[in-house]
């Protein structure tokens, strides 16, 4: 059995953690993550206070007494036992494990296979809740346009199959309108509705017509075939001229600051898989609705990225930066009635109610 991960107290921590004390901690120096066993005491109170500038990602660890929950809130990921009931219930930022080591040991698997994008993910969630959602989404891009050119994300793209041409030109959204209700549907059913730049355009300009139309009142967000959304498509990754390019282009068209600007008229259904942009995207609506199938993951950090459909700006806003770090460095995939515990989505139905109403969605965009 592999050693598990080092778990420092809390007084190591701190002195590891205060500013102005040497070079040892960051990616350059093999130490991309520490784990702190999280008391309810001065130390861990001074280690909490010093998270926000450090290099690396500081993982709170609650075996014991905890802290208040405005300490725990400032670790980038928090893991307590699956019993943890603390005065005032569990803090939205903790990940209740069984094995709380074992969760530890996780997180540092995914840290140590794409470092670079795990710091970076923990330092933009850091900055992102001070961020107004637009201000967050176009950060995300900055810092995810810089990791595609990064080690990671080149070596992820060298050991990947060669891409299969799925992304050609193709319909790839329906889009139909009754009465005050928008309803657009991504139908590339075939590619489990992965986001290709058609399809990603297609979502931006049926979206428009809400941003346009003062008298469209609802805007409902499908997706036709097996699953809500694959995630972004992997055949057209690397295919941009350059990160600068790829920048202005994300944010130019952008379904991310599209469905932000939707605001409390969006709601999202989901079912089957939502991974990547497909649990970005879903985490903008001000309802999320998701049949009793469905899965949310964030694979982005093991592609030595960021999520970049907006996920950094939408998701800590429903469920916190801590469980949005934690999904991510971990590439863990919950479930929905994990998902609604979190708040990241609103309710769960079973298959006959998403059918229902999925079929009158869909008899409206075809008699459209």
């Amino acid at each position: 059995m592999a050693d598990r991960t080092a778990l420092l107290d809390a007084t190591e921590a701190a002195a590891l953690l205060a500013p102005g004390l040497g070079e040892t901690l960051g990616v350059p120096f093999g130490r991309p993550m520490v784990a702190v066993a999280a008391t309810d005491d001065d130390a861990t109170h001074a280690a909490a206070m010093a998270v926000i500038g450090a290099p690396a990602v500081v993982v709170g660890v609650v075996e014991g007494a905890s802290p208040p929950a405005h300490i725990l809130d400032r670790f980038d990921v928090v893991v307590a036992r699956a019993d943890f009931d603390p005065p005032g219930g569990v803090p939205r930022s903790a990940v209740l494990a069984d094995d709380p080591r074992a969760e530890v040991d996780a997180l540092a698997a995914g840290v140590a296979a794409s470092p670079a994008a795990a710091v970076a993910l923990v330092q933009l969630l850091r900055a992102g809740i001070h961020l107004s959602v637009a201000e967050a989404v176009v950060a995300e891009s900055w810092v995810y346009s810089m990791l595609q050119a990064g080690p990671d994300h080149q070596g992820w793209l060298r050991s990947r199959p060669a891409p299969g041409g799925g992304a050609a030109a193709e319909a790839s959204v329906q889009v139909a309108r009754s009465g005050r209700r928008l309803d657009v549907h991504l139908d590339r059913a075939a590619r489990r509705n992965a986001v290709s730049a058609g399809l990603r355009d297609g979502v931006h300009e049926a979206l428009a017509v809400a941003l346009t139309d003062p008298t469209v009142a609802e805007v409902h967000l499908w997706g036709r075939g097996p699953s809500f959304c694959a995630g972004g498509d992997l055949d057209e990754f690397g295919s941009a001229p350059d990160p600068v390019t790829a920048h202005l282009v994300r944010t130019t068209r952008s379904p991310a600051l599209d469905l932000t600007r939707c605001g409390e008229r969006l709601v999202v259904h989901v079912h089957g898989a939502a991974v990547g942009a497909g649990c970005e995207w879903a985490a903008f609506a001000r309802r999320v609705v998701a049949r009793d199938d469905a899965t949310f993951r964030l694979p982005e950090v093991s592609m030595g990225l960021v999520p970049g459909a907006g996920g950094t700006a939408s998701i800590p806003r429903r469920i916190g930066r801590q469980r949005t770090a934690h999904l991510a460095l971990t590439g863990q995939t919950i479930g929905a009635e994990v998902a609604r515990a979190w708040e990241l989505v609103d309710a769960v139905v079973d298959r006959e109610e998403f059918a229902a109403a999925q079929s009158d969605a869909l008899r409206w965009t075809d008699t459209a």
